[in-house]
């Protein structure tokens, strides 16, 4: 089924041009089909906040045949934001108050940009947790995306996130490691990008019982949930990147890097450029390197190029476990929005799990 575009945000636009199926509001009110109410709060940063909005649109739009879909934008006032992108929260996104009244059947947590070394000191933390708790009475199933996922863990479990010796980025391969609804039909091996300078480690996940479903031999833990099995769904990688999402990530490097904000020049991620675009961005580095050494203007990043050879080897996987996600959620909640669970299901085993 569509998502429906029950206001005038641009991202409805977009995602028509792409071929996405999208249903008016007047359209939506005429099929009597029930109507899923989902939240997602969009914590990144200004020039990420539009693209992961409609990253994360786009995979609830592609995921799910059963019901039409209400996507509730909203973000937290405590983050700080240019005049522009106020401006398009005020007029697109709602506010937590607002939803709060309204209800919602499930929930998105985006990551963030992150300042300090304790999550505890960011100026956001305070009110995540309270949306955090609200959805832990009142919301039937919340899915947790990188740094989303390191704060509930924290907060809830008391697990801290490790730092790194280096970045994690590029695209690895992952398998299914244990059977549960959200990855039912779904290949048992398949790839997902991560980009993150911290991560939860498999034996601090298994150490509080939490369920780890889809793990990497050098990526890590991507998919676990919580010890009931679907109150929390935690993603580590970024499953709702688009094939050039890391391309950018390494071009804004790059420039970093000619700014002298950053000491080293950015490395390849790993299992993403083939070698003719390594060659390219190889001959990019030395043009850069020179031009930095003269002083004179940044040479134009080959973004075209290189991305006209990129391939998404993650999609299929990520929409068939948001599909499986949504499925679930559209079983076990009612029609009252403000109760997360339908009369008879087991809030701690909803989905009545042999092993919960």
């Amino acid at each position: 089924m569509p998502i429906i575009a029950h206001n005038d945000l641009p991202t409805y636009d977009r995602l028509k041009k792409e071929g996405i199926n999208i249903l008016s509001h007047k359209d939506a009110i005429h099929q009597d089909i029930r109507e899923l109410h989902i939240g997602l709060l969009n914590m990144m940063p200004d020039a990420a906040l539009m693209a992961t909005e409609r990253q994360f649109f786009y995979l609830v739009s592609s995921s799910n045949k059963i019901a039409q879909f209400y996507v509730h934008p909203f973000t937290l006032p405590q983050i700080p934001r240019n005049l522009q992108t106020k401006e398009h929260i005020k007029k697109y996104y709602d506010t937590f108050d607002g939803i709060k009244k309204q209800g919602l059947d499930a929930l998105i947590i985006t990551g963030a940009y992150v300042k300090e070394k304790n999550l505890k000191d960011e100026i956001f933390w305070k009110p995540l947790i309270d949306v955090i708790n609200w959805a832990s009475k009142n919301v039937t199933s919340t899915l947790c995306s990188c740094l989303a996922t390191h704060a509930l863990l924290q907060f809830k479990y008391g697990l801290k996130r490790k730092p790194l010796p280096k970045k994690k980025w590029g695209v690895y391969g992952h398998y299914v490691c244990k059977p549960h609804p959200l990855v039912r039909s779904i290949n048992t091996k398949f790839e997902v990008p991560h980009s993150r300078f911290n991560q939860v480690d498999k034996e601090q996940i298994l150490e509080k019982n939490l369920h780890i479903l889809v793990e990497s031999k050098k990526a890590g833990v991507h998919l676990a949930t919580s010890k009931d099995g679907f109150k929390f769904i935690f993603f580590q990688g970024h499953p709702e990147y688009e094939k050039i999402s890391l391309l950018k990530e390494y071009k804004r490097e790059c420039s970093e890097y000619f700014l002298n904000n950053r000491k080293t020049y950015p490395k390849f991620l790993k299992n993403y450029f083939n070698r003719q675009q390594k060659y390219i961005l190889k001959e990019y580095k030395k043009n850069l390197k020179n031009a930095k050494l003269k002083k004179q203007k940044m040479p134009e990043f080959p973004e075209k190029i290189i991305a006209k050879c990129l391939h998404n080897t993650w999609h299929d996987s990520a929409i068939a476990v948001i599909g499986n996600w949504i499925g679930h959620v559209y079983q076990l909640t009612g029609k009252n929005r403000h109760e997360p669970y339908m009369d008879g299901v087991d809030p701690s085993n909803p989905l009545k799990l042999d092993y919960v």
